[in-house]
């Protein structure tokens, strides 16, 4: 795919966005049992047609659900397929210390985990997952726009990286490889019956990798015997595997963050040059969600590992706090990161340009729920100088 058609729009959005308040309303009084739940899918139908026009109207082709049919953003494949279980309230020993919001959550966070999920049967795939989501919104865009319509996934190697050895059953399935290769199968299955409604746009939304950035992880796992590079390419190799059958005209894409929590929480730290080579290289997938709105992400000289075929959205608008960035500065920075995109595909910054875009750097503004502290007023104002960026510096120019 070439990088024009893998960067059709210069104003993007990640994924899920912030939920309004009967939305919210509506699902408390569901999970205390005070409605059903044909009457919260209405209220969800609702919000998510109005935030479907507000993002046409804003100028944001690339439109989504806001994932306001999810209460966190990798909800979704892995509670819809056969062979997981839910583990209510799990308890630290099921966990891998080592991984930043893990750690996050037993040891500095107010709350801990109140489920999770591991493998307990074989991995199957027998019902739709995500193609309902797709379907509706795409019912509310014009035929000739379905295809830009884009749903997002959940990583396939999130309960992976969390559980480690207790993330399936050694009954099951004797190795890694073996367990994943049925989620590989499992995702190809869904990727197919998405092309088949329609979808030419997905997602995957991914923190995980952006972990393989932090010092404190790399550490953790090398102190437990793990090598931090071998779980890295055991991971490239899984998102190679769900995408090898995907279509031609079927656009990848990948979101990094290093966290989205309540208040603004994050995380983890560290610069993608501790994984930009094999991510950008070996990883196939077309375009790539990065985080750059905060320090903690690094500067953007990894980029000059993009290779020529590929594109970069550049996460430069903050969902943390509602004071709004300078669109003198954005664009500064767009241009700042195209000079070295331009520099590892020996391109002049003109053609760099061209597989560079701009998005609001949140899993939405809320990759849970209940969002982060910005004013839902604020997120549209964001969404505008998003918009407003892109034209200085793509149309404009």
């Amino acid at each position: 795919m070439s990088a024009k058609t893998s960067a059709p729009f210069r104003a993007e959005i990640i994924g899920s966005q912030k939920r309004p308040v009967a939305l919210l309303d509506k699902r408390a009084q569901l999970d205390a049992g005070k409605c059903t739940r044909d009457e919260l899918r209405a209220v969800e139908d609702q919000a998510i047609s109005d935030e479907v026009g507000k993002l046409q109207r804003a100028g944001i082709k690339a439109v989504t659900d806001g994932e306001f049919r999810r209460h966190m953003f990798f909800d979704g494949f892995f509670d819809n397929l056969d062979g997981m279980v839910e583990v209510r309230d799990p308890g630290r020993e099921m966990y891998k210390m080592y991984v930043p919001d893990v750690k996050g959550f037993f040891e500095s966070h107010a709350e801990k985990p109140a489920s999770t999920m591991v493998c307990k049967g074989k991995l199957v795939r027998n019902r739709p997952m995500y193609r309902p989501e797709f379907e509706y919104t795409a019912s509310l865009v014009k035929p000739e726009e379905v295809k830009n319509v884009k749903i997002t996934l959940a990583a396939p190697e999130w309960y992976h990286l969390r559980h480690g050895e207790h993330a399936f059953d050694r009954s099951v399935y004797s190795t890694d490889e073996e367990y994943f290769a049925d989620i590989a199968k499992a995702y190809r299955e869904e990727l197919a019956d998405l092309y088949d409604a329609g979808c030419r746009n997905v997602q995957f939304d991914d923190p995980i990798l952006a972990y393989f950035c932090a010092t404190s992880m790399l550490e953790g796992m090398k102190a437990e015997g793990q090598d931090p590079a071998k779980v890295l390419d055991q991971y490239i190799q899984l998102y190679n595997d769900c995408v090898r059958d995907a279509p031609a005209d079927m656009v990848i894409g990948l979101h990094l963050c290093r966290g989205n929590f309540k208040d603004g929480m994050h995380f983890s730290e560290g610069g993608y040059e501790h994984i930009s080579k094999k991510l950008f290289n070996e990883l196939n997938a077309h375009v790539y969600y990065l985080e750059y709105d905060t320090e903690r992400a690094g500067g953007f000289e990894p980029l000059a590992d993009l290779p020529a075929n590929k594109s970069v959205v550049l996460g430069l608008v903050s969902s943390k706090f509602p004071q709004l960035e300078k669109k003198e500065d954005l664009i500064a920075r767009i241009n700042e990161a195209a000079d070295f995109v331009a520099r590892g595909a020996n391109q002049t910054r003109e053609e760099a340009l061209e597989r560079l875009c701009i998005s609001p750097h949140w899993c939405g503004m809320a990759s849970h729920a209940e969002g982060n502290p910005v004013g839902y007023d604020d997120v549209w104002k964001k969404l505008d100088l998003v918009v407003e960026t892109a034209k200085a510096v793509w149309e404009d120019a």
